[in-house]
């Protein structure tokens, strides 16, 4: 039976979800959070380690002598030092496309927020429940129907997705519906992509697209690519969407072509830190629509991680491991 440890399970499983399929392999310990200087006390005896944001690297594998097999919690798995863990005899192996349905509704949500300001007119007609002192915009209109923001129909819009990945290709299927007209920057040639999207290249997107939305991993090839530069030669009013990773943006440059009014909108998810600091660039720039990082978190999604840790463990005990990263 192995002992198991789980250094930081709060946000996966902050107490809706069951630990119960873990059972059958051994002992489970749970850590909704571990701070650096308690990974090694806390796992010192481990056989397999449960983790999402932990970082392993040499160091931690050096003093983990017991360690065997790490279950990623998640797709992305830059905390682990990969060669490390070869070298130590650790096995890594992750989650791959368990968000894929919950990540492009997310998107979708974003993109029809800011077209349909559905929020802001919410907050407009609702009077607070406190029964602070307000008057409703709606119950105080002379007509039946008021507004002060446009709203927008995407119905032969252009919307291009950066990077057709599992998600971005979902996103994909979701927009045709609305007839919106979509294009993809990507690798991947013409004929790989589905009837009714077309492959453009990145600065065309940016400049002739309604939305722009990113879908890309974060590498050291394109760490903050959307920058001053390109944004200078964006569509003006361009919508930007962001649910894969904050990196990939240039905060400083980003909040200032709001502010000029270069892009009328940024949608994201993501923050190159996270938490942000309170003085972040995005979060006093203005016309941002900011989640915290919750496009993946769905009970359904969390869900689907447990049960593709637990069949990544089973694989490994016997003896043809899945999902192994290198």
């Amino acid at each position: 039976m192995h002992h198991i440890v789980f250094l930081d399970s709060h946000a996966l499983n902050p107490g809706d979800l069951s630990w119960e399929p873990f059972s059958r392999f051994g002992t489970l310990t749970t850590y909704p959070r571990t701070p650096s200087h308690l990974i090694i006390e806390r796992a010192r005896d481990a056989s397999v380690i449960i983790t999402n944001k932990v970082h392993f690297g040499e160091e931690e594998f050096r003093q983990l002598p017991h360690l065997r097999l790490i279950l990623e919690a998640a797709t992305g798995y830059d905390n682990i030092d990969t060669s490390a863990a070869r070298a130590h005899g650790v096995t890594v192996c992750n989650v791959p496309a368990y968000s894929t349905l919950a990540v492009a509704q997310h998107t979708m949500a974003l993109l029809l927020e800011v077209c349909n300001q559905v929020g802001h007119y919410t907050r407009a007609i609702s009077i607070p429940a406190s029964g602070e002192a307000s008057e409703s915009y709606w119950a105080v209109s002379p007509d039946f129907c008021c507004w002060n923001r446009p709203v927008a129909e995407l119905t032969g819009k252009r919307i291009s997705i950066v990077g057709w990945g599992n998600i971005g290709s979902k996103v994909a299927q979701l927009l045709l519906p609305l007839e919106a007209e979509v294009a993809a920057v990507t690798s991947k040639p013409q004929e790989a992509l589905p009837p009714g999207v077309r492959k453009i290249t990145l600065e065309e997107a940016f400049a002739t697209s309604f939305a722009v939305t990113l879908h890309c991993p974060l590498s050291s090839t394109n760490r903050q690519f959307v920058d001053r530069q390109l944004l200078q030669h964006s569509r003006r009013g361009l919508i930007l969407i962001n649910t894969a990773r904050g990196g990939l943006i240039n905060d400083q440059d980003v909040a200032d072509a709001l502010a000029a009014g270069q892009l009328s909108a940024y949608c994201t998810d993501v923050l190159s830190q996270e938490p942000p600091a309170a003085d972040h660039p995005i979060l006093h720039a203005p016309n941002v629509y900011i989640t915290p990082h919750i496009a993946w978190a769905s009970s359904d999604a969390r869900q689907r991680i447990i049960d593709i840790m637990t069949a990544n463990f089973q694989a490994f005990l016997d003896g043809n491991p899945i999902n192994v990263v290198s």
